[in-house]
C-alpha cells in the first residue's frame, strides 16, 4: 500500500466524520460507503454517550469536528512534507490509549498507519466504541488496511515498539514494563494560562473554552492561571459566566459540590460563582470544577519557572508572552503537527 493511498483513506474518513460534526447530523450522499456505515456510526455515538457520562453529545461532536477539519488533503500534506515516509520498514506498533476525552488516542493511531506500520490498540474502557468502528470504515476504503489494525483487551504482546499514555503512576509501570522496547511513554500533564490584566473580554471568553471544554478533563485544558499581583478577577468571572449551564450536568455538579465542601471544611480561601471555583495553589493539576491560580511579579522569573516545570505542562495559553504559546481558545484545536508532550511521534515511528 502506497503512502498516497493511506493519505486518501484518512481524507475520506475526514469526509465521513464531517457528517457528524454538528449537533444536527447531516448525511452527505457523496461520502463513500455511507449506506454501510452512516446509521451504524450514529448508533455508536449513542452507545459512547450512554457508556461514559462525560461523553456528552456536544463533546463528542466537538471531537469529531476537530478531526474532520484536521483530516484534509492540505493539512495532511503540510504535516508530512518534512518526513521521508516512502521507505518505511513495516513494524507492529502497540498503542495504549487514555480515555479522558473522545478519540483522545486517534493521533497515535493515525500516525502509525500513515507511516506504513501495523497497529495493535489497547483502548481505555472509557472510550472503546468509536475508534474500532472508524477502523472498519478505513478497511472498506482501503482493503489493504485489513490485517494491519488489531484491537485487544488482553495483555499486549508480539510488537516492535509502543506508544503508551497514562497517569504518572501508570507511566512508571510502563517505563519498567517496556524498558526493552522502543517507546514513547506519556504521563499526566496540565495546561496553564498566563494573564497580564490587559486581555480583552473576547480573549477571556475564548479562554473559557480552554477551561471548560470536555469538562476540563483533557491535558490540553487549562487547569491553572498565572496572574499578576493584585489581579482583579471581576472581568475573568464575567467572561466565564456563559458556561454556567455546565452545572446542569450531574457528574460535574457532584464534583463541584464535593470539592466546594472540602475547601469550606478545610477553610481554604477560594472564589466561586455557582458553577466553578478558583483557588490559590502552587499545583498544576486542579480538580474538576476548580481552577488553580498563582500570582507572579516578574515575567522573566515566571518564564524561568515554566521552563523548569516544562515536563508538567502541555500547553501555555497567552498573548504575546512566549514564542510557542497557544492563542486563547485554541487548546482543543491542535494541528496534526502539534505533538503531545512535544515528542514527534512520526519521527519516532520512522526511526525504529
Amino acid at each position: 500500500m502506497q503512502l498516497q493511498e493511506r493519505i486518501s483513506a484518512f481524507i475520506k474518513l475526514g469526509e465521513f466524520l464531517s457528517q457528524f460534526s454538528n449537533e444536527v447530523i447531516s448525511k452527505n450522499d457523496k461520502v463513500e460507503y455511507n449506506d454501510l456505515f452512516f446509521e451504524g456510526f450514529k448508533h455508536q455515538l449513542k452507545i459512547a454517550e450512554e457508556h461514559n457520562g462525560w461523553f456528552t453529545q456536544k463533546n463528542i461532536t466537538y471531537a469529531l469536528n476537530s478531526w474532520a477539519m484536521a483530516l484534509t488533503f492540505e493539512n495532511i500534506t503540510k504535516w508530512l512534507e518534512t518526513y521521508n515516509i516512502v521507505k518505511t520498514t513495516p513494524k507492529k506498533i502497540a498503542i495504549i490509549m487514555a480515555g479522558n476525552i473522545p478519540l483522545v488516542g486517534f493521533h497515535d493511531f493515525l500516525s502509525v498507519l500513515i507511516c506504513g506500520h501495523s497497529v495493535l490498540v489497547k483502548q481505555s474502557s472509557s472510550d472503546k466504541h468509536l475508534l474500532p468502528y472508524l477502523a472498519k470504515y478505513l478497511e472498506y476504503v482501503v482493503p489493504d488496511f485489513k490485517g494491519k489494525i488489531t484491537f485487544t483487551q488482553n495483555k499486549i504482546d508480539h510488537f516492535d515498539a509502543v506508544i503508551a499514555t497514562g497517569s504518572n503512576n501508570t507511566a512508571r509501570y510502563f517505563e519498567y514494563y517496556f524498558k526493552n522496547k522502543p517507546s514513547i511513554i506519556r504521563n499526566s500533564r496540565n495546561s496553564i494560562a498566563v494573564l497580564t490584566g490587559k486581555e480583552t473580554a473576547l480573549d477571556l471568553k475564548n479562554l473559557s473554552e480552554d477551561i471548560f471544554r470536555y469538562y476540563g478533563l483533557g491535558c490540553r485544558n487549562v487547569s491553572k492561571l498565572f496572574v499578576p499581583k493584585n489581579y482583579d478577577f471581576k472581568a475573568f468571572f464575567e467572561a466565564m459566566y456563559h458556561w454556567h449551564p455546565i452545572i446542569e450536568k450531574a457528574k460535574y455538579a457532584n464534583n463541584y459540590d464535593y470539592n466546594k465542601a472540602v475547601y469550606l471544611m478545610s477553610e481554604f480561601d477560594m472564589l466561586e460563582n455557582g458553577f466553578f471555583m478558583i483557588k490559590e495553589d502552587k499545583s498544576y493539576a486542579s480538580p474538576i470544577a476548580t481552577l488553580f491560580y498563582e500570582y507572579y511579579e516578574d515575567s522573566n522569573e515566571l518564564k524561568k519557572k515554566l521552563e523548569t516545570d516544562h515536563k508538567q505542562i502541555q500547553c501555555i495559553v497567552a498573548k504575546g508572552f512566549l514564542e510557542n504559546e497557544v492563542p486563547f481558545g485554541a487548546t482543543q484545536q491542535p494541528q496534526l503537527w502539534d505533538y503531545a508532550d512535544s515528542i514527534d511521534s512520526v519521527e519516532f515511528l520512522l526511526s525504529i
